[in-house]
């Protein structure tokens, strides 16, 4: 009974939101991919903001329900009968009555199954289509026949675009394949990524660090964007990892179509906060720094994750340089879910990597185990790897071996709530509700 009535709620929506986008025309951005799609839609938020009317996707609302949500304006009622009634009855009131809507909607759009994507192609007009990395193995792809038919899915939405309309797209291997299909359609593409011959390039990723009371703590980066033969400085507070960065060079890009200037986009950049959990640079516990990337993993994010620590220690050598001692590179990892027979090479291949990358590991999660093999496999010592099975006591007994100067970085498929982790080792656990993930009362019932 519960899924006719989600069934038919999630119609009803639907149908509103088509009539809403007849009725008002909106220019529509549609931000796809498997890495970084909620922080480019939030990136790309800033730049369109400073000039027009615009309405982004509420935190990660790409979903069946989300999407039409975002389109009519409405919040999520969660388990509230009487809150999604209100929200029909204000989607047939946009529908009915003239309002004052936004020129410009920014869209994350989903695919956690087949035809999740596909199916929007039919009836939402898309002026720009923005697609993020696609890795070699991307998330969701349990559900998937294989990870071309993930890649075909995400592909699907340049068949959204409209006549004459515009694909930003991350320059990697499948760019090609991308561009041909797009172009072949009569659309534009404008590439975004850190290789020479992208439209818009990254370069010159250095972290940035705060002094106090004679220590230094890192605060973000700095970069340079060069699109066409101009160049700007970029600098992204609050994140650190030059992928963490990829967001707003896709912004930039947005912001090309729209004629913006490069220095104009990376002004408006200045309103741009990036999203909690991804990255995020926060304050630990003992005078230690957590990069906290809770929100969600794919092997393609835990691998860039990891690659900060050597980031960190070739710029700026820190935490040695900063006058601190210690400095134990600390990996708490959790499962990495939805990604079907790939997941136990997937978890032992990031393993491997830790060996390289890092001092202490520390895995959540049944799956994660296979994490802590590859990474004894590969040299690192069983006395220097923890294991649990959930995240409850991993914080507790994990401050117990951290040391001033430890940099932590937390990260894991959100189901693994190592937001709970992130809570224990914080040096401000009472400014959680403001600082991590899923803080808000449903999520923290479940």
């Amino acid at each position: 009974m519960k899924t006719l009535l989600k069934r038919l709620l999630v119609s009803i929506l639907l149908l509103e939101a088509r009539a809403v986008v007849r009725k008002y025309k909106p220019h529509i951005i549609a931000v796809t991919g498997s890495v970084g799609k909620t922080s480019t839609k939030d990136a790309i938020f800033s730049v369109v903001a400073a000039g027009h009317h615009v309405r982004r996707s509420d935190k990660s609302f790409n979903s069946e329900v989300g999407l039409p949500l975002t389109i009519l304006g409405c919040p999520n009622a969660w388990n509230n009968p009487f809150a999604w009634l209100q929200n029909i009855l204000d989607g047939l009131l946009l529908i009915i009555f003239p309002a004052r809507y936004p020129e410009w909607l920014v869209l994350e759009v989903g695919a956690d199954r087949p035809g999740d994507i596909s199916s929007l192609a039919y009836w939402l007009p898309v002026d720009i289509a923005v697609i993020t990395r696609l890795p070699e193995v991307p998330v969701h792809v349990e559900y998937f026949k294989s990870v071309d038919a993930v890649v075909e899915e995400k592909a699907s939405l340049i068949n959204a675009l409209k006549q004459g309309g515009t694909l930003v797209l991350y320059a990697d291997q499948r760019a090609a394949f991308l561009r041909e299909r797009a172009e072949k359609q009569g659309a534009k593409v404008i590439t975004f990524g850190f290789d020479g011959g992208v439209d818009v390039r990254g370069s010159d990723f250095a972290p940035m660090f705060e002094t106090e009371q004679g220590r230094q703590y890192p605060i973000g980066m700095s970069s340079m964007v060069t699109v066409g033969g101009t160049s700007a400085p970029l600098s992204t507070m609050g994140v650190v990892g030059a992928h963490a960065t990829l967001s707003t060079l896709a912004a930039v890009a947005v912001g090309s179509v729209l004629g913006m200037r490069v220095e104009e986009s990376i002004a408006a950049l200045g309103t741009y906060e990036p999203p909690l959990g991804r990255m995020h640079l926060l304050r630990g516990s003992k005078d230690t720094v957590i990069i906290d990337d809770t929100y969600n993993a794919s092997p393609a994010a835990v691998e860039a994750a990891l690659r900060t620590f050597a980031i960190l220690k070739k710029e700026k050598n820190f935490p040695e340089e900063a006058g601190l001692p210690g400095g134990k590179q600390v990996a708490v990892l959790g499962d990495m879910l939805e990604l079907g027979r790939h997941s136990v090479d997937e978890h032992r291949k990031v393993g491997a990597l830790v060996a390289q990358t890092a001092d202490l590991l520390v895995t959540v999660g049944f799956r994660a185990r296979d994490i802590a093999q590859g990474a004894l496999d590969n040299g690192m010592l069983d006395a220097n790897i923890l294991q649990y099975e959930d995240a409850t006591m991993v914080g507790e007994e994990l401050l117990l071996r951290l040391q001033p100067g430890d940099v932590v970085l937390v990260k894991g498929s959100q189901s693994m709530r190592l937001e709970r982790v992130v809570e224990q080792l914080m040096a401000e656990p009472e400014r959680a509700h403001e600082l991590l993930v899923r803080q808000d009362a449903e999520w923290k019932r479940r």
